[in-house]
């Protein structure tokens, strides 16, 4: 069955770099493939009656962070009350810590400072550990308590987060944030006092219009650095950005006194989708060397395309891989899902790992239905990065769709919901919101 809305993060692992004060960099990964065999012991979303959900996870230091919508944690047969953000030991036994900063609404993205002591969160919610924010806030890591020196108001829902050297590169749907309006929909804050620094200064604008499409605002929704660490790919709604025209994604170039819009681009990127998903590239990934970048796409099917109409073509609800040369680029490859929609991605030297909602991989030739040479993939599939081929194939519950994947040089944990007492992960139970696959 489709679903017509869906969120994703992609989440980012935290390394120290001689180039940086510190960045919010993917961790250079083993070679990899994961193993098939989940860790045990790492927390899971409890059972509350309620659909909940793991968004995104984050490490810095020894510790992961987990964020998103839910209420309770369980770990063996310990429950742990936590409101939309948590955090537990990166390694077995995967113990929680105390950190509760007891956010009530919905946390989409997290970002930390160069010591890990202070933990910076978006999200839509009005009170963190009982202080009153709006949308954005920075919290300690020790005592989930507010720092008020952070500016902490966005006139609408914040939803990604990364912090490169002195700046927290912050994306949404609001137009003010800060008391700032100079910069919306992607703003640059100072990591100290949260004010406009005015190093990201794009102009973003725009949305798609076509006949009969959904309602669809502009707004920043997703954003990876490369394993270089000085270019950033942000994925959202938007027409033009610093001038140029981009839809769906673009990338900036991070090195300078102010960010600039690369040459990157694809005029792939400019087809519509089914109406009801104008927006539909949900998150990408850089290869280890960034030569290489991955997308994940929601979008159902092409625009006015009959849902029996084979091969599909185009970027809806795929798996692709595109080349990181700088200029107007095509694809390398791209694995269709069969009209199921993908929301995450990470790739280590072997595999680039897809997640969502989909049953299928190979499956350009149906829509709903496996056709002809459909490889039954629920949830999460591993491709090769040279031919987009199935290579790694460990299944979990499909539930709302695994939002998102990290890659560190231990494992590939997966983020992910209970929709429907969903907690299956590579053949096991017991994984509801969070599964870690780690190397051999």
């Amino acid at each position: 069955m489709k679903k017509t809305f869906r969120l994703s993060r992609a989440g980012l692992v935290l390394v120290a770099v001689a180039a940086l004060t510190w960045s919010a960099l993917p961790a250079q990964a083993a070679t990899g493939p994961v193993s098939s065999t989940p860790a045990a012991g790492t927390p899971q979303l409890a059972t509350t009656g309620t659909t909940e959900q793991v968004r995104q996870l984050a490490q810095c230091g020894s510790v992961m962070y987990a964020v998103g919508t839910f209420t309770e944690i369980k770990r063996y047969s310990t429950t742990y009350d936590r409101n939309n953000a948590f955090s537990f030991s990166a390694t077995s036994p995967f113990q929680v810590t105390s950190w509760n900063p007891n956010v009530n609404g919905i946390v989409n993205s997290i970002a930390f400072n160069s010591s890990c002591t202070e933990a910076y969160l978006g999200g839509q919610f009005t009170s963190v550990d009982g202080t009153a924010v709006k949308n954005i806030a920075e919290v300690s890591t020790s005592t989930g308590a507010v720092n008020t020196a952070f500016a902490h108001s966005a006139s609408g829902q914040v939803e990604t987060l990364l912090t490169y050297g002195s700046h927290v590169l912050t994306g949404g749907y609001y137009t003010s944030i800060n008391g700032s309006s100079a910069n919306p929909y992607f703003t640059s804050l100072n990591v100290t006092t949260g004010k406009d620094d005015g190093f990201l200064h794009l102009s973003i604008s725009g949305n798609y219009q076509f006949p009969g499409v959904s309602s669809n605002g502009t707004r920043v929704y997703n954003q990876q650095l490369s394993h270089g660490g000085t270019l950033d790919l942000v994925e959202g709604d938007f027409t033009s950005v610093g001038g140029l025209s981009r839809q769906q994604i673009f990338e900036l170039n991070l090195s300078g006194s102010t960010a600039a819009v690369t040459p990157w681009t694809s005029t792939e990127f400019d087809g519509d989708c089914a109406t009801v998903e104008p927006y539909y590239v949900q998150a990408a990934s850089w290869s280890p060397d960034d030569s290489e970048i991955y997308i994940a796409t929601t979008g159902y099917h092409p625009y006015n395309m009959p849902t029996g109409q084979t091969p599909r073509t185009g970027l809806c609800d795929v798996a692709a891989a595109f080349p990181a040369t700088q200029g107007s680029v095509s694809h390398l490859w791209i694995n269709y899902a069969g009209c199921d929609s993908l929301y995450s991605t990470a790739a280590d030297a072997s595999t680039a790992y897809f997640g969502g909602h989909e049953r299928w991989a190979d499956n350009a030739d149906d829509c709903d239905a496996p056709g002809p040479g459909a490889i039954s993939a629920p949830g999460m599939v591993g491709l090769s990065p040279s031919t987009g081929a199935v290579t790694f194939n460990p299944t979990r519950d499909r539930g709302l769709g695994a939002d998102d994947m990290l890659i560190t040089s231990a494992g590939l944990w997966i983020a992910s919901d209970n929709l429907d007492g969903s907690s299956r992960c590579a053949g096991a139970y017991g994984y509801a919101g969070i599964c870690f696959l780690p190397y051999s």
